[in-house]
């Protein structure tokens, strides 16, 4: 299951390599547009206004559960994986339902009062939109906020992030893993030197990927598959 970032941008159906090195190693890969992406109209992308953390994350379980239902995946080895808003829905996804068995979060949020706080000028009041304009007391911001309820979060995840990102901070990946750590669920954080957010470099991005591919093949009780 993968869960675009943005969060009100939208995945499409040119060629994505990322997806070509799951399928062609065993996996099945849904890339959801989910309420509040791109390209379906207004009132579709004003479904996330208040929202973000809440429907993204169902509609992505939905679609899981769908195929399920149908047969065409195992409903014991369902993964997700996201990065950046997208790290954000796996992380909620894993934290907050039960139905996947391990997940990915690239450069993903974990703490919105962080995000809303230390975020970069661009980006620091998209969260007004999204969640409610930001209070330090808000109720919302806390709830929907994954590092407060990693106790709730059994499933093994693998964090990837750039040591120098502006956008999501490493210490929301740090904390997370750190609180994981403190449970012995299984995780694995692997900061790249050099990287911002969102990986450019080639052998990160071929280095990322190997690495989740394994993560899955070490939790999800298959056999690593050579490249």
């Amino acid at each position: 299951m993968k869960s675009h970032g943005g969060p009100t941008t939208a995945t499409d159906s040119a060629l994505n390599l990322s997806a070509q090195f799951c399928t062609s190693r065993g996996f099945g890969v849904l890339d959801v547009n989910y309420r509040g992406s791109t390209g379906y109209g207004r009132k579709y992308r004003e479904r996330l206004y208040g929202q973000w953390g809440v429907i993204d994350v169902v509609d992505c379980v939905s679609g899981a559960k769908f195929l399920a239902a149908r047969g065409d995946v195992d409903d014991g080895k369902l993964a997700v994986r996201g990065g950046s808003a997208g790290g954000y829905t796996t992380l909620c996804g894993l934290t907050f339902h039960t139905e996947f068995a391990a997940g990915a979060s690239y450069y993903g949020i974990s703490d919105l009062v962080a995000l809303a706080t230390e975020t970069h000028k661009f980006e620091l009041h998209y969260t007004d939109w999204l969640i409610e304009p930001f209070m330090p007391d808000s109720a919302l911001y806390h709830d929907r906020s994954p590092i407060n309820f990693a106790d709730r979060l059994s499933a093994p995840v693998i964090f990837l992030h750039g040591k120098d990102d502006p956008v999501v901070p490493i210490n929301q990946a740090q904390s997370m893993y750190s609180a994981l750590q403190r449970r012995n669920v299984p995780t694995c954080l692997l900061i790249f030197q050099d990287e911002k957010h969102g990986f450019r470099q080639s052998a990160h991005l071929r280095q990322a990927l190997e690495a989740e591919l394994l993560f899955y093949s070490m939790n999800l009780t298959r056999a690593p598959l050579t490249s």
